[in-house]
């Protein structure tokens, strides 16, 4: 009886056909993982550890150099302040902006569809064209924000602030994805809460941060995470809409901005890996901090399926 159940079964045709199937359907996905995943991964570990050769060849091991010189650049944590500070502005106000936004619009609204859309519509636009836009309209001489005001403001090129200018494209382009986000969790919270609240005579306001806001903990946090990774490894955004010869470049640039310039321009592909993994370290800091906060603070939403 005990060697049976410890006898492996063998395989029938049928049950061979089926994982070799199987494999094959999986593999194009697990390939893709490999390729452009995991050998980038070693390959970026490997090239932070080494000072890189002519042409990206003849690499030369130098331990931790790198690091050193990362940890003890001026520029490396300027980029570091600055990409943090693009986080502040864009994170709680892209957030706070789309759950008014998703409260309002999730109301008997006549043509809130077509609302919906309009604050949609900047997500599926392309980083680029987005950049390109606000970039006209932050012109001195030019743009319409100044000529609509009568001001001569140099809203990208003073680095005072030039960061801010940069953080308000960030929340403007934001704010319709975490909006949809915020919509649909709206929708799973039983609208007895609500009905109950406004016998007992609470105001709706009162309903909004005793009700709907406790109630979307988990969508909320689930928002900040993933926007606070985005913010960390913004790129596309800042490249298109500062110019190397910008005077506040220094003031704005994120450290993936600075990683480019390292590993592309400048051609030195080991600082820009060691600097990169620094930035990974950081990112899976902050994530095991906000985890461990969320386990705290998040609630259940109570919704109908929940029993």
């Amino acid at each position: 009886m005990i060697k049976k159940m410890f006898c492996k079964k063998k395989m029938t045709k049928s049950a061979k056909n089926e994982a070799i199937w199987g494999l094959a359907f999986v593999a194009p996905t697990i390939i893709g993982l490999v390729i452009l995943n995991f050998i980038p991964v070693f390959n970026t570990i490997y090239q932070s550890l080494c000072k890189t050769g002519d042409f990206g060849k003849g690499n030369k091991f130098v331990g931790l150099a790198n690091y050193i010189a990362v940890l003890t650049d001026s520029e490396s944590w300027q980029s570091f302040l600055n990409t943090i500070k693009y986080a502040i502005i864009e994170v709680p106000f892209g957030i706070a902006i789309a759950l008014v936004l998703a409260v309002l619009l999730n109301k008997k609204l006549t043509g809130k569809t077509v609302f919906r859309t309009i604050f949609f519509l900047p997500m599926v636009c392309a980083p680029a064209a987005v950049a390109m836009v606000w970039k006209w309209l932050y012109n001195q001489q030019f743009g319409l924000i100044n000529n609509l005001f009568g001001t001569q403001i140099a809203w990208i090129s003073n680095p005072k602030i030039a960061w801010i200018s940069v953080g308000v494209i960030g929340v403007w382009s934001i704010i319709g994805y975490n909006m949809v986000l915020f919509l649909s969790a709206l929708q799973e919270i039983p609208s007895d809460y609500y009905e109950a609240a406004t016998i007992d005579g609470a105001s709706e306001i009162s309903q909004f941060f005793h009700i709907t806001v406790p109630l979307l903990t988990n969508t909320t946090f689930f928002i900040v995470q993933t926007r606070i990774i985005a913010t960390l490894t913004i790129f596309d955004l800042m490249f298109m809409v500062m110019d190397i010869t910008n005077v506040a470049l220094q003031d704005v640039q994120s450290t993936v901005f600075l990683f480019y310039t390292y590993a592309f321009r400048n051609g030195n592909k080991g600082l820009g890996a060691a600097l990169v993994m620094v930035l990974v370290v950081f990112i899976m800091i902050v994530t095991f901090i906000m985890q461990k906060i969320e386990k705290k603070v998040v609630r259940s939403t109570g919704g109908k399926n929940e029993k």
